[in-house]
C-alpha cells in the first residue's frame, strides 16, 4: 500500500515546472474540494502559509484520497511521511484516540466554534501523549450533529427504535444503540451511497458536509437537538503534520507554520464550519425542508438511556490509572466556559 502511494504521489507530480520553493507540504483529506474544510479552512492556510514563507514553502492539496488508501489510514500516512500532512476524525480509528473521544460522547457538543476553543484547552492539558507521534496543527469539530432522515422523521425518542443510523464514531455507535437505533459505522463519504441503497435510514452529520456530499435530494427529514442543549454529538478532527518533516524545517520557517496553526488556525476553522452551518440549513428552510427540533423538556430519556455510554468512558479511563471523572468534569467545564463567551 505505501508503494503504491507513493508512486501516486510521484504520478502528481510529473508533467509539472520544478518548484522552486524549498519545501513542499503535500496535504491528503478525504473530502471533497468543494467542502467546506477543503474551502474555508485549507485553501486559505495554504495561501498563507505560502505568503508569509515568501514563497519557500509550497503547500499542495489532495481532496477526495487522491494519493491512496482510505480515510482511517490518513493519520498513519502523516505519521509514517506517506504524505506530510493529513486532515482526519479521530474517530476513524475507534479506541485509539481514547481520552480525546470525551468529545464524542453524547451530549459534548455545542458550536463549532464553542466545541473548538474547549478542544484547544483539552488538548493542551491532556492530548500530549496521544498525538505525539505526528506534530499537531489543528484539533476542532463541527457543529453538533443531526439526524437526516431518507423518510420517517425523529420527532421523539420512540422514533429512533429499529432505525439504522450512521454514527460517526464508536461512543456514538455505543449511544445510538443504547437509544433504540441500529447504529452503522461508516466514514461521511460512504453516507450518500449508504442512504441512496437503503443500507442506512439516516445519518448524523452536520448541517455543513450536507451540500458536499450530495445527499440534499436523499433526505427528506431532519431532526436538530439545538446546541442550547448541548447538540447530540461531534467528531473531533484532527490536521496533523509528519513529525520528521516538521523538525527538518528551518526555524524560520517552523515558526510560519506554528504562527498558523494551533489557536489561530483553531479560529478560523471554528468561524468558518458555523458560517457555512447556517448558510446550508438556511437552504433547507428556503426549500421548504421539515427540519424538526426535540425540545429540551423531552431531553431527560435521552439522556438516561446514553447515561451508560458515559459512565464507560469514565471507567475506562480509571482503568488506565486516569481520574475519568475528573478528564469529564474537565471537559464539560471547558465547553461550558466557551459556550458562555
Amino acid at each position: 500500500m505505501k508503494t503504491l502511494i507513493l508512486s501516486a504521489i510521484a504520478s502528481l507530480s510529473l508533467g509539472g515546472a520544478a518548484s522552486a520553493a524549498e519545501v513542499t507540504l503535500r496535504v491528503h483529506h478525504f473530502l471533497s474540494a468543494e467542502a467546506p474544510m477543503h474551502t474555508e479552512v485549507l485553501v486559505p492556510w495554504e495561501k498563507t502559509v505560502e505568503e508569509q514563507s515568501g514563497g519557500r514553502i509550497d503547500v499542495q492539496l489532495f481532496p477526495s484520497m487522491q494519493l491512496g488508501g482510505k480515510p482511517p489510514q490518513l493519520f498513519d500516512q502523516a505519521r509514517d511521511g506517506i504524505v506530510d500532512i493529513s486532515w482526519t476524525l479521530l474517530g476513524y480509528t475507534p479506541g485509539r484516540f481514547p481520552i480525546a473521544e470525551v468529545f464524542e460522547l453524547p451530549f459534548m457538543s455545542g458550536t463549532a466554534a464553542q466545541t473548538t476553543a474547549a478542544l484547544q484547552q483539552f488538548q493542551a492539558k491532556y492530548l500530549g501523549e496521544e498525538l505525539a507521534q505526528v506534530k499537531p496543527l489543528l484539533l476542532h469539530a463541527p457543529a453538533g450533529y443531526k439526524f437526516h432522515m431518507r423518510s420517517d422523521p425523529i420527532t421523539s425518542l420512540a422514533d429512533l427504535r429499529g432505525k439504522k443510523i450512521r454514527a460517526p464514531s464508536r461512543a456514538m455507535t455505543d449511544a445510538l444503540n443504547a437509544l433504540g437505533a441500529t447504529a452503522v459505522g461508516m466514514p461521511v463519504p460512504e453516507v450518500a451511497q449508504a442512504l441512496t441503497t437503503g443500507v442506512i435510514d439516516g445519518a448524523q452529520i452536520p448541517w455543513e458536509v450536507v451540500g458536499s456530499l450530495r445527499v440534499e435530494e436523499i433526505t427528506k427529514a431532519h431532526t436538530e437537538i439545538g446546541v442550547e442543549n448541548g447538540g447530540m454529538s461531534t467528531a473531533v478532527m484532527a490536521l496533523v503534520m509528519n513529525r520528521a518533516k516538521y523538525d527538518a524545517l528551518p526555524d524560520d520557517l517552523k515558526k510560519v507554520i506554528d504562527d498558523h496553526s494551533g489557536a489561530a488556525l483553531a479560529a478560523l476553522a471554528g468561524e468558518a464550519f458555523d458560517r457555512v452551518e447556517a448558510e446550508e440549513r438556511q437552504k433547507y428552510l428556503d426549500a421548504g425542508a421539515q427540519i424538526n427540533v426535540i425540545p429540551a423538556d423531552q431531553l431527560g430519556d435521552w439522556r438516561e438511556a446514553v447515561q451508560p455510554v458515559v459512565d464507560g468512558w469514565v471507567k475506562a479511563m480509571d482503568g488506565r490509572g486516569l481520574d475519568g471523572r475528573a478528564m469529564l468534569d474537565d471537559a464539560q467545564a471547558m465547553l461550558a466556559a466557551a459556550q458562555a463567551e
